[in-house]
């Protein structure tokens, strides 16, 4: 019989089994709801949507803030319970924090680029959970059907306002950062040659 090379999830120990899991398998590994939720690299257009998007908020964030890859976020008074955005934009002292988690009160935006193999369900808890920490937007971007859907004012668990969106159409992001973001070169999921080959296909 395989004998499991981690620990076996038990409340309080979350954390420690996935960073064991991420630094074996390179596998993103978060905690939502606690519960984990493993997601596989990123393919080149998913990293490509996230490259875009920083590119155009560095060019106008107001001064304080900046946009970080890989920086996660725990719930208020539960640090085993978080998720590390796509993207996210955080007062400029996150740079010089020692702390890997940021406390999700700072957070002004994140960003979450949706996984050609996400289920519905996965995306409204990832989207709860966000709302249930109270960050003031959430960004959902999905390449698999070219669509947006921007999340705001979190209240009771749930976002109550949700704008949809097309590729091609920009999104309005309210204050305090009050420009748009435009998502005509956002690029769409396909099928990959490499992974066809990898499978004989």
């Amino acid at each position: 019989m395989a004998v499991s090379p981690y620990p076996r999830p038990r409340p309080g120990n979350l954390r420690e089994i996935a960073e064991k899991i991420e630094n074996a398998s390179g596998l993103r590994v978060q905690i939502v709801g606690g519960k984990l939720v493993m997601s596989p690299s990123p393919r080149g257009k998913h990293a490509g949507v996230v490259v875009r998007l920083r590119r155009q908020l560095e060019a106008v964030l107001p001064e304080g803030l900046g946009a970080y890859e890989m920086s996660s976020i725990a719930l208020p008074e539960e640090p085993d319970d978080y998720v590390t955005p796509d993207l996210i934009v955080l007062p400029i002292e996150w740079e010089e924090d020692d702390d890997w988690l940021a406390a999700s009160e700072d957070a002004v935006l994140a960003m979450e680029v949706i996984s050609q193999s996400e289920k519905s369900r996965e995306i409204r808890d990832k989207a709860d959970w966000y709302a249930v920490a109270r960050v003031p937007v959430l960004l959902v971007v999905d390449p698999r059907k070219g669509t947006w859907a921007l999340h705001t004012r979190p209240d009771n668990g749930a976002y109550q306002d949700v704008l949809p969106g097309k590729f091609g159409e920009s999104v309005p992001l309210p204050a305090p950062l009050g420009f748009e973001v435009a998502t005509d070169r956002f690029p769409l999921y396909g099928d990959s040659p490499r992974a066809g080959r990898r499978t004989g296909a």
